[in-house]
């Protein structure tokens, strides 16, 4: 019997966020138990299905397709390739560790919080679903569908007076983005239907025999514009990013890890899933606008970075800065650039989601995120200064922690695509170092003011909460393998699939020369 592993790992959490929200307000405590319960099971349940991957087998695994909506094409088709897996992976590993640090922050709402841990369920499931989704019909559903419980956890459960603004502000630009992915979407069937099958399947409209195969140019260039533009704000991309420091600074810090996390992460998966590959002549039309647009982000995210006087509103900059990088090393169309921005999307998971983390457990001592009411932090809370530290090192891409690997193969990939773009990236790098640095130095360093002298260190719970993400940060920042391993078949068939190859290394005029001189004198 073959175990349908992904619908399993999709319902638990989805039955569970159910059941959660079901419970009495006066159950807080069961409530939460519950939750990390079954964040737990998933990320057991998800662990053995890695365990089962193969990567030298088929690209898509543990398949399901069933018909849904026969009359339209549309199937509740599931399956993963490395890349999807290795997002599934974060997002298990994430949720867990985010009930855990989010344990007493809800307690003074209406529902002691039993409605925040239900909603981190729910968008558990549908995070999953996304990532897994094989028929573009089901992902728009859960692409779309993911907007509900975000928009819910930061406007209910939000901090601040700006957080109805800001989930707000959330909701209009993704339901934007949304509309022109649903046009698009549209246009795919109506397209399909006209090659003699409507139908929604991934696998039937991909590649130079799918359905989509020999498009009119300015058809396909279209379409991937209404992909683009939804997925380029959900990354964010600049000029369309400007949601994400406002719906993180107004967010709690588990509710930012798994934003900027892991839902940021649907943005640029779908350019590589389904932008590149539904689209591939499109893609290369649009090569240097998204090169351009990336370098951009790349600078201006970090240059704004260093401005910021609210940790969690320059957090969430720093990752305006980072997205810019995947999307290089997605459009640069190389290998090496594709396998580095995807192995990007799980670093930068765990290196952003536990600097939201021990900012969160910072801000909750002192009621404060700006960051000068902080000093000399260092002295009195080691634990919490030293993670801080490694956290923040990993995000500016230190060598030996995890982040640095993917930056450097972005880099090898922009650079093999065209040396312009990759030295003008080096300036995110340089930035990097200031605006961490100086956060850095700012809260944890210096004299300690009286007014946090009795402030606590990182808690056992907290503790718990930290360290698997700084101990995945350091084991793949030494040994990167078994994430290349499973990353590169796949980011080797979606290069096949977009009929794109590596450059051929150029040889200097010089040393064509002197070799010719030696083959000569031989």
């Amino acid at each position: 019997m073959t175990i349908p592993w992904l619908t399993l790992a999709i319902a638990l959490p989805a039955l569970g966020g159910l059941g959660v929200a079901l419970l009495p307000r006066d159950r807080a405590e069961t409530a939460k138990r519950a939750a990390l319960g079954v964040t737990l099971a998933t990320l057991v349940l998800v662990v053995a299905m890695a365990l089962n991957f193969d990567p030298s087998g088929p690209r898509f695994q543990f398949t399901e397709t069933h018909p849904w909506i026969p009359r339209f094409g549309v199937h509740y088709a599931v399956g993963v390739d490395g890349i999807a897996l290795v997002l599934i992976a974060l997002s298990a590993v994430l949720v867990p560790l985010v009930v855990l640090a989010a344990w007493k922050e809800n307690d003074a709402a209406p529902d002691r919080g039993t409605g925040y841990f239900a909603l981190i369920l729910v968008l558990e499931a549908m995070m999953i679903g996304v990532f897994a989704a094989t028929d573009v019909f089901l992902f728009y559903v859960f692409f779309e569908a993911m907007l509900i419980p975000v928009y819910f956890m930061i406007g209910r459960y939000g901090r601040g007076e700006e957080r109805r603004r800001a989930s707000v502000k959330f909701l209009l630009y993704s339901l934007f983005g949304g509309l022109l992915m649903l046009v698009a979407v549209i246009g795919v069937y109506t397209l399909s239907a006209r090659a003699g099958q409507g139908t929604f399947l991934w696998a039937d409209l991909a590649g130079s025999e799918g359905l989509l195969a020999g498009l009119d140019p300015a058809t396909a260039r279209w379409l991937f514009l209404g992909f683009f533009v939804a997925f380029a704000i959900k990354a964010p991309m600049w000029p369309v990013h400007t949601w994400l420091p406002s719906a993180a600074g107004s967010s709690r810090p588990g509710t930012a890890v798994l934003l900027v996390g892991v839902l940021d992460k649907v943005g640029t998966y779908g350019m590589l899933r389904y932008c590149l590959e539904l689209f591939p002549d499109a893609g290369r039309f649009f090569v240097w606008p998204v090169v351009v647009l990336s370098l951009v982000s790349i600078v201006y995210g970090a240059v704004v970075a260093i401005g910021q006087s609210d940790m969690l509103r320059l957090i969430a900059y720093t990752s305006v800065s980072h997205f810019g990088f995947i999307t290089l090393g997605i459009f640069a169309m190389t290998t090496p650039g594709q396998s580095g921005a995807a192995l990007y999307m799980v670093n930068h998971g765990f290196s952003t989601g536990a600097l939201f983390l021990i900012a969160g457990f910072l801000i909750a001592r002192n009621n404060s995120a700006a960051i000068s009411d902080y000093q000399g932090v260092q002295k009195v809370a080691p634990l919490l200064a030293g993670t801080f530290l490694v956290a923040g090192l990993s995000s500016l891409a230190l060598p030996g922690l995890s982040p640095f690997v993917s930056e450097f193969l972005v880099f090898i990939g922009a650079f093999a695509f065209h040396p312009v773009p990759a030295i003008i990236a080096t300036a995110g790098v340089v930035l990097a170092a200031l605006y961490i640095l100086w956060m850095y130095q700012r809260t944890m360093t210096g004299p300690l003011p009286e007014a946090l002298s009795r402030l606590r260190d990182l808690s056992g719970r907290e503790m718990w909460a930290v360290a698997p993400l700084i101990a995945l940060i350091v084991v793949f920042g030494v040994y990167p393998k078994p994430l290349l391993d499973v990353i590169n078949p796949a980011v080797e068939q979606t290069m096949q699939q977009i009929e794109a190859t590596d450059p051929a290394p150029e040889i200097d005029a010089v040393d064509q020369a002197a070799h010719g001189q030696e083959g000569a004198s031989e």
